[in-house]
Order: structure tokens, then sequence, then C-alpha cells
């Protein structure tokens, strides 16, 4: 019979971690063993401000695909209206799961950078020198301060989904509900709209892009 392989020490440490989370939904438990593992709370923020970062990219794409399949049903005159719904619904799905992805990624950025600022500052009493505490809380106060200036920015970003979702929501159900060609005439109109929306949202978001770009900047 064969052996079976031993799991590598960070399966087994990642298995762990989920077995933690699930038990007692606590994050500390998380940063606990990662910080045991030489991943200190820093690093995870440095690593979840880019995921969310990259989240907000990848929902620019979807936003942008959803709108150009909205343009080639209302523009092309496609002949197969249920297929034209069908793939427009899917765009509208896809475009809803990143703008979830994108909410996700910011609240773990939350969750990390709170439990971060909480260890920095009960860090500062284990200072003996006044000047060495003074300088340490001047940079907290600083990169505090950065953090939630980007923060904002994000969920400026983040809101900023919600609007466009409803409106595409719309005429996603009237495009379903009405499969005839004087139906898609009507939605020349709510597709200018859609096209304002979006526009505004992908500005959101590369002010967002670039926001976390220069956190990280500053804090590695």
């Amino acid at each position: 019979m064969k052996k079976s392989t031993p799991l590598p020490w960070l399966v087994w440490i990642n298995i762990f971690l989920l077995s933690a989370t699930l038990i007692s939904g606590c994050s500390q438990a998380y940063y606990g063993v990662m910080e045991k593992a030489g991943v200190h709370k820093r690093d995870i923020l440095v690593d979840r401000v880019e995921k969310a970062r990259d989240a907000q990219a990848d929902a620019q794409e979807e936003f942008k695909s959803a709108l150009e399949q909205f343009e080639s049903v209302v523009y092309l005159e496609k002949t197969d209206l249920k297929m034209a719904y069908e793939e427009t619904n899917a765009a509208y799905e896809d475009s809803e799961k990143a703008a979830e992805t994108v909410s996700k990624r910011i609240a773990s950025v939350e969750d990390v950078a709170e439990a971060l600022f909480v260890e920095w500052e009960s860090e500062l009493e284990q200072y003996n020198s006044a000047e060495l505490k003074r300088l340490s809380q001047q940079k907290i106060t600083e990169t505090r301060s950065r953090y939630r200036k980007m923060l904002a920015v994000m969920h400026q970003a983040e809101y900023a989904m919600a609007p466009v979702l409803t409106t595409f929501h719309d005429n996603v159900l009237f495009l379903k509900h009405n499969l005839n060609a004087q139906a898609i005439g009507s939605l020349k109109g709510e597709f200018s709209q859609l096209q304002k929306q979006i526009k505004s949202l992908i500005g959101e978001m590369n002010r967002a892009i670039d926001s976390s770009n220069d956190f990280l900047a500053q804090l590695q």
C-alpha cells in the first residue's frame, strides 16, 4: 500500500486557520498563527490592500464588458432576442459578483488594519525612551491618517457600484419581460444613462486604485 505523503507545514497552518475561523469566527486566531509563522499584520495589510486594488481593476473590466454587451443588444439589432437577454443577464451577474468581491476585499482590509493599529498603540507603552515613543506615535498617526483617506476613497468607489447595478438590473429585467424589437428601441435612452454611470464609476475606481498604490508605497 502506498504511504500517504505528509502535508507541508503551510498546508497544516491553512487547515488550522480555516478551523479556527469556522469555530470561533475570530480574526485574532488567524493573525496569531500567521504571526508565529513569521507573517505580521503589516504584511497581511499590504497583501489585502493589493487584493482590494486588483479586485477593483477586475470589476472595472466586468462593468465595461457588461456595457459593451448591453450596447450590442440595443444598437446591433440582434435577431435572437432570447440569446441577447441571456448574454446580457450573464454580463450583469458577472458585474454583480465582481462588486461583491470588491466589498469583501475592502472589509478584509478594514479588519486587519484595525488589528494592526491596536497592536501598534499597545506597543507604545513598551518604550523606555520618551523620544522614540514620540516618534513612533507620530508615525502611527500619519499612517492611520493615510489609511483612512485611502479607505474613504475605496468606499466611494464601492458605493458607486450600487446605482449602476440597479440601473443595469432594471434594464435586464425589462429585456426579459419584453423580448421584441420595440422594447429594444426603448432601451436606447437607458443605455445612455448607464454609459454615464459606468464612466463615473470607472473614474471613482481609478481614484481608489491610485490611492491604494500611494498608501502601499508609503507603507512599504
